[in-house]
């Protein structure tokens, strides 16, 4: 008699190792890395450099600083494995915005080394999530790579978190916000427990964004800010590890990566792109006669004008965009390997192309 082989679900990697939130918590990392080992490996931006620079002073920790980075790229992926060959660090840290942090975790990963995060603004939970985004050298969406666990220890440290400008995080609200609308589309029916759980808590997450966000950003250090922080950098991770891919990136994203293609976005943030992917895909729930999704666009929208979204392609700068740079977007957009096809329903370069330039339309506009 043969044994049936098991049958394994998709691994989760949920969360970090250890969180550690608080104000000046940065001036702890020398006493927590340590423990990885005596060599450390910065990955930073100049900004990001700077601010964590001071924290090393009086400790026996060697610290090797990388070369400052803009962008997860191969180019630059493949210069820091060499520094890791060369240096032999017994332990990654990454400190910065998306795209440090994204790099950083792709290398430790690739170097089976521990791997520490240090968000410095509230504008994605890249810090949080077991995920990395590559860039090709123009900026635009190349690929993802999905990591064998979250990092090993994340330090939320709200002293550096609000010396970011206030532009980060309304960025970052926007990344959050679209865990419900993406989660709730293409998962909302799952009778799955862990996935229920997680487009549950994205519900949560919605609802403490629409509440606390207008204050957030007017008062900084105030409970509603921390609380908005720790939802963008934190839970919005935590649905995404809960949930697994489905839960994470929908038509959203999938507008997010192809809007990348466009050098006249390279202006805007990640979260802003995302929150107008928002739009662009319940313009397209509309175009299958979900009256719902008219409803919540128009909260959204409403919700974005208070705290400062975008919008419209002319709120992302592009009201010069050319027909021909649309159609290349919407077809970008459909690609066979696009996180839009997590959607319930077909959709073509055509209906994304009405759907983005359209995501302001009234209430009473047919669909």
């Amino acid at each position: 008699m043969v044994e049936a082989l098991p049958s394994l679900l998709p691994i989760l990697a949920i969360a970090p190792a250890q969180l550690l939130r608080g104000n000046g918590i940065l001036s702890q990392l020398p006493k927590y890395l340590s423990r990885y080992g005596n060599k450390a490996l910065v990955i930073a931006g100049e900004k990001a450099k700077q601010a964590t620079a001071s924290h090393f002073g009086n400790t026996t920790l060697e610290i090797i600083y990388a070369p400052a980075i803009a962008d997860c790229t191969d180019a630059n992926l493949a210069i820091l494995r060499q520094i890791v060959q060369q240096e032999k660090p017994d332990v990654i840290v990454g400190v910065g915005g998306g795209k440090v942090l994204d790099t950083a975790k792709l290398i430790a990963h690739q170097s089976q080394l521990p791997i520490a995060t240090v968000p410095t603004t509230g504008a994605t939970c890249a810090a949080w999530t077991a995920l990395s985004n590559v860039y090709d050298e123009q900026g635009a969406f190349a690929y993802d790579v999905t990591l064998d666990r979250c990092p090993d220890i994340m330090f939320v440290d709200y002293d550096a978190i609000a010396t970011a400008p206030k532009r980060t995080l309304v960025s970052g609200i926007g990344d959050a916000i679209a865990k419900w609308y993406e989660s709730s589309v293409s998962s909302g029916s799952s009778q799955k427990t862990m996935v229920i759980a997680a487009v549950q808590e994205a519900r949560i997450l919605r609802d403490i964004l629409f509440q606390k966000s207008a204050e957030a950003i007017t008062n900084p250090h105030s409970d509603a800010w921390r609380e908005v922080v720790d939802a963008s950098v934190c839970l919005a991770g935590a649905i995404g590890g809960i949930g697994g891919a489905s839960c994470r990136t929908v038509a959203a994203h999938a507008v997010h990566n192809a809007l990348t293609h466009l050098h006249q976005t390279h202006g805007t943030l990640h979260g802003e792109k995302v929150a107008y992917g928002i739009l662009v895909q319940l313009r397209l729930e509309e175009f299958q006669g979900n009256q719902l999704a008219t409803t919540s666009r128009h909260q959204l929208l409403k919700f974005y004008e208070e705290i400062g979204l975008p919008t419209s392609l002319t709120d992302l700068g592009l009201n010069q965009v050319t027909l021909a740079e649309l159609e290349q977007i919407a077809a970008i957009t459909c690609q066979p390997n696009s996180d839009i096809h997590r959607l319930p329903f077909t959709v073509s370069p055509s209906q994304v192309l009405a759907a983005m330039v359209s995501t302001t339309s009234p209430i009473t506009a047919t669909v």
